[in-house]
């Protein structure tokens, strides 16, 4: 069925300061604060915005993690969603009953304590908690099998959908231009610019910026830039109303995840209902967005174990979406070193944390492309620990906090 939206029609402009490529959470965010700078953008997406991915019904939102920059990414993104009403301007459905990470071993505890003492650096109000507050929190939970807890009251959920709407509505009354059904085929060098091809034209540009989530490997291979991002199927299940266990506050639920099994659970947005949700270790790598029925024979299982009387809850449909996985589980985010052509920036392999980053990260790709970065001038975080070439000059990262 061929797409509602005019800019699937609207032509491609001979030629533009910096195309963004990708039209999920990360393009349209790098977009909106491009735009904002005063940049001449062109957002290409190959089908419709918030097509891949980023469509996923409901996101997570946090600043839990175990490296500093991860941390400062994720609370500096909290914040741009909180004001998101503002600027750029659009309800987004936030919801912040906290996260929850429950802890099935000692070692655990003790891991995730080095992170709280280091979150807190930070200035995120996260604390380790007992069994029994855990499941004060989230009554669902078993009432053994965890030695603790880790707990952030000020995270919760967001609507990718709507975010994306909102960021590149705002980017376009900013004088973006956004195209959709423009999925890239050809990046050829031009002297100092390059020729981007698409399916529905070409287009000369100065600056290229790759935020094609897990489909960034192929994009970077026609840009003559690695970016080591592999497509991993990852799945979600609906419950139909169930029974709510008595002592539930307001806000409902925090976003809990068995950080031994990664399970994870929350409210969806039909009352009364419950988002599922488990990573099956033997998926392979692959462009897989199937819904599976027979996952839902894991999740049950992991359920039974992990929160006892969800395990028999009538399911009621699901939606299966593709992480992009880096081999250390952490974003890429820089610019390429400069080979002729056109320069190319990257924001991408997010492995299941784009969405939350998505925020801080457009402000630090305008950062990078305004030449900011790591000076008093600039906006946003300090990225350069995510650039692409780490992998050949060190070990890589630690993130702990992954599910």
């Amino acid at each position: 069925m061929p797409s509602q939206d005019p800019r699937a029609v609207l032509p491609l402009p001979e030629h533009a300061g910096v195309v963004v490529v990708g039209g999920g959470v990360m393009g349209a965010s790098v977009a909106f604060h491009l735009a904002e700078d005063g940049a001449d953008v062109l957002l290409l997406e190959g089908g419709d915005l918030a097509g891949g991915s980023s469509g996923k019904p409901i996101g997570g939102v946090r600043a839990q993690f175990s490296e500093a920059a991860n941390i400062e990414l994720g609370r500096r993104s909290l914040e741009l969603f909180e004001g998101f009403s503002r600027r750029p301007g659009a309800d987004i459905g936030l919801r912040q009953p906290g996260y929850l990470f429950v802890l099935p071993t000692d070692d655990d505890v003790e891991t995730f304590g080095r992170s709280v003492a280091l979150q807190r650096e930070h200035g995120v109000d996260a604390r380790l908690v007992g069994l029994a507050e855990a499941r004060r929190l989230n009554p669902y939970l078993a009432s053994t099998g965890y030695a603790g807890a880790a707990y952030a009251p000020r995270d919760g959920w967001a609507r990718p959908g709507v975010v994306v709407g909102g960021y590149a509505g705002a980017a376009e009354r900013l004088g973006a231009r956004v195209r959709t059904g423009a999925k890239v085929t050809g990046i050829e060098p031009l002297g100092t610019d390059t020729l981007v091809t698409t399916r529905r034209g070409r287009v000369r540009t100065r600056a290229l910026v790759l935020c094609a989530g897990a489909w960034s490997r192929p994009l970077g291979e026609l840009a003559g830039v690695d970016l080591p991002v592999d497509p991993v199927k990852r799945q979600i299940a609906f419950t139909a109303p169930v029974p709510r266990p008595a002592g539930i506050g307001p806000a409902g639920i925090p976003f809990t995840i068995d950080f031994g099994s990664t399970y994870y659970l929350h409210d969806a947005e039909r009352p009364g209902t419950l988002l599922l949700g488990v990573a099956d270790p033997t998926t392979p790598v692959a462009f897989d967005t199937r819904y599976d029925p027979a996952w839902e024979e894991l999740l049950r299982e992991v359920a039974a174990r992990c929160t006892p009387a969800l395990a028999d809850a009538p399911l009621v449909g699901g939606w299966a979406g593709l992480y992009e996985m880096t081999p250390d589980h952490d974003a890429l985010i820089g610019e390429a070193p400069a080979a002729g052509g056109a320069r190319v920036l990257y924001a991408c392999g997010f492995s299941g944390h784009g969405f939350l980053q998505a925020p801080a990260v457009g402000e630090a790709v305008a950062d990078l492309y305004a030449g900011r970065a790591g000076t008093p001038a600039a906006r946003g975080v300090d990225v350069r620990a995510f650039a692409a070439d780490r992998f050949a000059v060190a070990a890589g990262r630690a993130e702990v906090n992954i599910i």
